[in-house]
């Protein structure tokens, strides 16, 4: 059921960042320059940092807990011409959260902080997250460089099926052990 879901997931993906990019052919960003429309290119899945919502969401993460930071990453593809030039074309805005935790098996206290997070990240306005499509957002609960518990939220899952869960049956909703 999973596979069935994610390969439909990829195919609107793929359609959507197509269509992105060719409507975006036209529009240069500061980081490249547009080369001719009638030009050919090639698409790659791209990422950029969106400086300007992570030191927003970095501030409102840590005053949350001065051991966590947090950041937001905009995906989508790179449009690359002939010549090297591109441009970008937002599919998703994505966000980054790290925590440093001292037991990675408490469950309450992780899914308490998705609530937390989630909730900060909701109230974004709505015109500073880039994109058509709803990202997600990923939790890194850190002990050590090599121990640590990684959970990717769904934003629409977490909408859906998050309402009235806290700690861990929240955590539970989305981890995934390895």
């Amino acid at each position: 059921m999973k596979h069935k879901r994610n390969l439909l997931i990829g195919i609107a993906l793929s359609a959507t960042a197509g269509f992105l990019a060719l409507q975006s052919v036209n529009a240069p960003t500061a980081e490249t320059a547009t080369p001719d429309a009638s030009e050919d290119c090639y698409f790659v899945w791209a990422q950029q940092d969106d400086m300007e919502l992570s030191e927003k969401l970095d501030a409102a993460v840590r005053a949350l807990d001065e051991r966590a930071n947090a950041n937001a990453m905009l995906f989508g593809e790179d449009c690359v011409y002939a010549d090297g030039t591109s441009t970008f074309g937002v599919m998703e805005t994505d966000f980054y959260v790290r925590r440093e935790v001292d037991d990675l098996a408490d469950e309450d206290a992780f899914g308490d902080w998705i609530r937390q997070v989630m909730t900060v990240i909701l109230e974004l306005p709505r015109e500073e997250i880039q994109g058509p499509q709803p990202g997600f957002v990923e939790f890194r609960f850190i002990k050590l460089p090599t121990e640590q518990v990684i959970v990717r939220v769904p934003i629409e899952q977490y909408k859906s099926e998050a309402q009235g869960k806290t700690g861990a049956e929240l955590f539970r909703t989305f981890y995934e052990p390895p």
